[in-house]
């Protein structure tokens, strides 16, 4: 149905603004206050939540029409799902949804962004999101002797993901992630060579069909391996996996972990012991995808009561980020010896995006590396030594936008790797 099945929903904006600001109940000072990055940035309605929702409610009542200026706001944006969950602290109605619809929309009736394109096309040729890559898939891996469960049996897989795969300045989060994963015991696997870009951050630059396929392909493999439990420390392959596979049926029974849910259960059950000093004080920014856009798919099928009412039977349950993963990577930072955690403002469902997502790290590096550096400053205002995430995404871009700053940025990988 696509964007038409939204179609109540964008017409329900009122255009209150809520979409821009986290709730006004967690406002601590001006200078954060802010949850969209894109009307941050360009100051603009079109370029927030309601506007977009605008635009696209006046595109499905007039037939859709590409303006140079429509198109820039589509593609300005990171998806990063701010809008819609500040939106619905108070409010019923679906806001990223229909905004990602629109994106798909624009990329079917053939308005692309070349840079975006060229990321597809390395998808399709090479099965990786990171275009020019010099390295192989599975390099990172030499000489550690894992398994691979495409062709032996184990318990968990260990997806990697496209930018650790290929970026070797990140390599060292795949090498940590499985010494850590020997040591506890874990009879786990990788794809190496065979692993495949699980698609998601296809789907976030509108080319759903491109997702579909590594989606499907993806759990074929995974099915065949006969494992139950995936692990991975890429908050975008977390959210394909669980949430995106859910929403179109194809995740079936596996369980999907975040590396730091999988660690924070091995520390409980003392299979991981982290005893040695880490002195560091430190601030966590929760990813988007591992944050409030992890929170589970749920299915729902009904429709509209007639009338003014904004009502649905069966009752429609909203997701608003609450139940994305907060705890399991503070637990495990607070489990390490000498780490002090300091909170920034925005947090959790709150929290401002790294820069990365939405494909205008690739579209738009200027805009990406901004709204790192609006994360960055909200970090330092802690008086903090370090930035601690757990995307490798996140950590990529933040190093680009450091820019000189003394800050450090690390993934809890890298601190729960030199406590244990």
């Amino acid at each position: 149905m696509g964007l038409a099945q939204y179609q109540a929903d964008v017409m329900m904006c009122h255009r209150c603004s809520a979409c821009k600001f986290i709730p006004m109940q967690k406002v601590a000072n001006k200078e954060f206050s802010y949850v969209c990055p894109s009307i941050a940035r360009y100051n603009f309605h079109s370029y927030s939540g309601g506007g977009r929702l605008n635009i696209a409610f006046s595109q499905l009542m007039s037939g859709f029409t590409y303006t140079p200026k429509i198109l820039d706001i589509i593609a300005n944006c990171q998806m990063c799902g701010g809008c819609g969950v500040s939106c619905n602290y108070a409010m019923d109605i679906e806001v990223l949804n229909p905004i990602q619809e629109y994106r798909i929309q624009s990329v079917k009736d053939g308005h692309t962004v070349p840079a975006l394109d060229k990321t597809i096309e390395s998808l399709k040729k090479t099965n990786s999101m990171v275009p020019g890559a010099a390295a192989r898939r599975g390099d990172w891996a030499k000489n550690l002797n894992l398994k691979n469960f495409t062709q032996e049996k184990v318990d968990v897989i260990f997806h990697v993901g496209c930018q650790t795969s290929f970026n070797k300045d990140l390599w060292k989060l795949a090498q940590g992630t499985a010494r850590l994963l020997q040591k506890a015991g874990v009879n786990f696997g990788i794809g190496g060579a065979n692993e495949l870009c699980c698609g998601g951050r296809a789907y976030q630059m509108g080319y759903e069909p491109e997702f579909l396929a590594q989606a499907k392909k993806n759990m074929a493999q995974i099915k065949k391996s006969g494992a139950k439990t995936l692990v991975t420390g890429c908050a975008d392959g977390y959210q394909a996996f669980k949430v995106l596979y859910e929403k179109f049926h194809l995740r079936g029974d596996l369980e999907v972990l975040h590396i730091t849910e999988y660690f924070a259960r091995l520390i409980k059950e003392g299979k991981l012991k982290p005893t040695k000093s880490v002195p560091l004080t430190v601030t966590y920014h929760d990813p988007c995808r591992l944050g409030r856009l992890s929170e589970p798919w749920i299915h729902w099928e009904g429709k509209q009561l007639p009338g003014g009412n904004f009502v649905f039977d069966p009752p429609k349950t909203y997701r608003r980020g609450t139940h994305g993963v907060y705890d399991p990577p503070r637990d495990v930072l607070k489990s390490i010896p000498g780490v002090k955690l300091t909170e920034m403002t925005r947090i959790k469902e709150y929290a401002w995006c790294c820069g990365a997502g939405g494909g205008v790290s690739e579209s738009n590096p200027d805009y990406a590396k901004w709204t790192a550096w609006e994360r960055i400053k909200e970090a330092l205002s802690t008086g903090v030594e370090a930035l601690v995430t757990a995307c490798p995404w996140c950590e990529k871009i933040f190093n680009e936008a450091l820019d000189g700053s003394s800050l450090k940025v690390y993934d809890i990988v890298e601190l729960l790797e030199k406590a244990v």
